[in-house]
């Protein structure tokens, strides 16, 4: 082998890829084609695929929208209308040049009217920035070139949501205008005294209440730069390293893959804020791995599907819709990651629960640990890929901004991967007899390509979420130019009688409802303005009433008829989509429990609690969630009757309503059947699905 071949080996060595032979533990059944199914399940994922200039052209408006926002946050970001204008300039651009109109349309091809269309978008948005200081400053009505190109971005808006994120969120959007415009033909407490379509135009264009309202504000800040920061992340290989630490943890254990694939994705779930990413992300290893010991292939699917769906609730990096909660609220970001760290962990040992439990039913082994990697090793060669997340982590707690946080993140991790792969390249080079400088050179130029697609990467993951935050500046819009959303609260009230429990209950249908349709930022920022108000009325805090809400919207992506992250991974797993989903909802079911918790108990949250109340609502939390399992699967130290599954089920609701009276009968409860199954082993039930 030449000097050439021996380099590359070595650089390749020194880029955080570890060299883990994963494929030994694989069977046939990891042959699927991944791309299709992401593209099936997720509509930012069936974009067009250029090649020559156009690819290039491409490619580098990605890369200038990234410089913009690492620029912004390293020198201060421009007012606030300019900055939202900029970004969803770039938006609007890159999404009419990437996404056709039809999904059938060619892939390779850019026709003529989305060129049109792109140039018509950084139009309507160099229009905002070249007219900011007339715009602010004139308090008259809008011209008609204002009411020309406001109502051409609204149009525009909508086209590109459709296009990237889907038809319901348009659909809704342009109910809510529709809504302003003619709400003053609604009979009733619904209705309003109308405003004409050049005032709702100018509102929704000209301010920061409409299209250029908080929504996109938050995601041309902070949102735009965790994203970039993921990206950044996952060229140092971390998404790698957490499949290794997974393996290294629990794969010797019985159900070790399946439990492999909870702590993988929850670990991935920490960098990552799509479901469906997630799950396509760690699922093409794990999904595999777990039919490989003996799960069906739907159980294994509906693992990997609600694993990967929390990763939108776990700190220390959520979903982006963790960030706009703490712009609605006007909190910091910290106090929403320290609220939801509890029930994020109560969720992941819920379904590390109901693994574990499944496993013991079937009898499943784990892994021998011979072919499986050592624990320590893999923290002694990757554990510095966590250096950025506890950088993170100090920066939000010292009181650092999430946009500083983010753009510090980002400069760690690119100084961490620089020196880890030139230290690693160097000592390989010299162990080999090679020329050092020539294994840096090559190594640096490596870092270089690797920078520039970090940077495209970042400019392309962007795309979805700040087209639903446009998309929903029009629904917030006009809740606070009609007074919509306290309209609501006061129906949901109505319709629930005033009943607290029949409140919570009509909120999380609504909140799955219009996930199956809606990204999690476009139903958090809708179900917020119309439903938490509904929530907060029973004197809940307002913390608990949004994450109770982000909660079921996020859960929807594993709830059938539309449940995308598990679909997602049946076609991985190769599995029936509808009972994969199924299955998911019976793993999550927890998670289906917690948010009713802490609105009861706050102090599930940390809110308005001693350590004492916390620990104790959590014990009891855990106590609660081994019952739900319990019953759940059927199983406990043997197989359960079904009188006995119904006991544990009626302890499991028991530990979950607060109060030391109810906590003591559900324990009493589990004792009693802990016993009986203890010392008491007649003839083996039969089983129960």
């Amino acid at each position: 082998m030449n000097h050439k071949n021996n380099i590359d080996r070595i650089v390749e060595e020194g880029s955080g890829q570890f060299s883990l032979a994963h494929e030994e533990l694989l069977n046939s059944d990891a042959t699927v084609d991944v791309s299709e199914i992401v593209a099936k399940y997720d509509k930012e994922a069936s974009y067009r695929k250029f090649s020559g200039v156009l690819e290039t052209i491409i490619r580098l408006i990605c890369i200038a929208f990234s410089l913009f926002h690492l620029f912004t946050a390293a020198l201060g970001q421009y007012p606030p209308q300019i900055q939202r204008a900029v970004h969803l300039g770039f938006v609007l651009v890159l999404v009419f040049l990437l996404y056709p109109a039809r999904s059938t349309a060619a892939k390779n091809k850019l026709a003529w009217y989305d060129l049109l269309l792109a140039s018509a978008g950084a139009l309507v948005c160099g229009y905002i920035v070249w007219n900011y200081e007339t715009i602010v400053l004139d308090a008259g009505p809008a011209t008609n070139l204002d009411f020309i190109f406001g109502l051409l971005s609204i149009v525009l808006v909508l086209e590109a949501t459709r296009r990237i994120v889907g038809l319901p969120i348009m659909i809704v959007a342009v109910c809510f205008l529709l809504y302003a415009l003619f709400g003053n033909y609604i009979p009733g407490m619904m209705g309003h005294t109308g405003f004409s379509l050049t005032r709702i135009v100018s509102y929704m264009y000209l301010t920061t209440e409409g299209l250029f309202g908080t929504p996109l504000g938050v995601s041309a800040s902070f949102v735009f730069l965790f994203i970039l920061f993921g990206a950044f992340l996952h060229t140092t290989g971390l998404g790698k390293f957490f499949i290794d630490l997974a393996l290294a943890a629990a794969g010797r254990f019985a159900g070790g893959p399946a439990k492999v694939a909870v702590l993988a994705s929850g670990f991935f779930g920490t960098i990552s804020g799509s479901s469906v990413a997630n799950t396509v992300s760690t699922g093409t290893f794990t999904i595999p791995l777990m039919k490989s010991v003996g799960y069906r292939g739907a159980f294994a699917g509906a693992v990997e599907a609600a694993s990967s769906t929390g990763g939108q609730i776990m700190p220390p990096i959520m979903g982006a819709a963790a960030f706009i909660m703490a712009q609605f609220l006007g909190v910091s970001y910290i106090e929403i990651a320290k609220a939801a760290l509890i029930p994020a962990v109560l969720y992941y040992l819920a379904v590390g629960f109901m693994v574990h439990m499944e496993a013991k039913r079937l009898g499943l082994e784990g892994i021998d640990k011979n072919r499986l990697p050592k624990f320590w090793l893999v923290l002694r060669q990757g554990g510095y890929l966590l250096i950025p997340v506890f950088v993170l982590i100090y920066l939000l707690i010292e009181g650092y901004t999430p946009l500083k946080s983010a753009y510090y993140c980002i400069l760690t991790t690119i100084i961490i991967s620089v020196i880890s792969r030139n230290l690693t390249v160097t000592i390989g080079a010299r162990s080999n007899n090679l020329p050092v400088i020539n294994a840096l050179t090559h190594a640096n130029k490596e870092a270089a390509r690797d920078f520039f697609l970090a940077l495209e990467k970042g400019g392309r993951l962007a795309l979805g979420v700040a087209a639903a935050c446009a998309c929903t500046g029009f629904v917030v819009g006009t809740v606070t130019l009609t007074g919509v959303g306290l309209k609501l609260a006061n129906a949901i009230l109505t319709l629930s009688g005033n009943s607290f429990a029949l409140t919570l209950f009509l909120t999380m249908i609504s909140s799955i409802i219009l996930g199956m349709g809606l990204p999690t930022t476009a139903k958090y920022i809708v179900l917020a303005t119309i439903a938490a108000p509904a929530i907060e009325s029973f004197g809940v805090p307002k913390l608990a009433a949004h994450l109770f809400i982000m909660y079921f919207g996020i859960l929807a992506d594993l709830t059938p008829p539309v449940a995308l992250a598990a679909y997602a991974a049946a076609g991985i797993a190769k599995s029936e989509p509808n009972a994969t989903g199924f299955m998911s909802v019976k793993l999550a079911a927890a998670g289906f429990l917690i948010p009713y918790v802490f609105c009861y108990d706050p102090a599930m949250l940390m809110i308005g609690a001693n350590n004492l109340q916390i620990a104790i609502i959590v014990a009891t939390a855990v106590v609660g969630i081994a019952a739900l399992s319990f019953a759940a699967v059927g199983y406990w130290k043997r197989r359960l009757y079904l009188h006995e599954r119904l006991i544990l089920l009626a302890a499991t609701l028991t530990l979950i309503i607060p109060g030391i009276t109810s906590d003591f009968i559900g324990i009493a409860i589990m004792a009693a059947v802990y016993l009986l199954q203890k010392f008491h082993t007649p003839k083996q039930p039969k089983k129960v699905a």
